[in-house]
């Protein structure tokens, strides 16, 4: 078990991270591709807000059972509550400090084929349509 303090871009946001670190995910959604995420999956309780909660914005699209916070003032992602998982977070690793991301195996998840249910979806977002 390992700790690991985190902080967005501008500090506003802090957090800590207690977790077995075996693993780190990418993941190949129209999402998770255009900001380039590397994840370290903890369960919520492995997870505390330290600091500028009230300073994290949600974004959320097609089901809306993921919810990804960015910093309102830096931009930055810090982490996400999974869709697959909702008892878990995905938390962006670069956002940790001393964590080498070289050091883990990365696994490849497949966001892309999860099934569409937004009657507005843009057609690039990939995955069957359930619609």
């Amino acid at each position: 078990m390992q700790t690991f303090e985190g902080s967005c871009h501008c500090g506003t946001v802090r957090f800590r991270v207690t977790a077995t670190v075996t693993e780190l995910t990418t993941c190949d959604c129209s999402l998770c591709k255009m900001r380039n995420a590397l994840m370290l999956k903890v369960p919520e309780h492995a997870l505390l807000i330290r600091q500028g909660e009230q300073a994290l914005t949600l974004y959320q699209w097609n089901t809306r059972r993921a919810k990804h916070y960015f910093c309102k003032h830096c931009g930055i992602y810090v982490f996400h509550r999974k869709r697959a998982a909702p008892d878990h977070y995905g938390v962006n690793v670069f956002c940790l400090e001393g964590f080498d991301p070289a050091a883990v195996s990365v696994r490849a998840a497949e966001g892309a084929t999860m099934t569409i249910e937004d009657a507005e979806a843009r057609p690039e977002w990939p995955g069957p349509r359930a619609i």
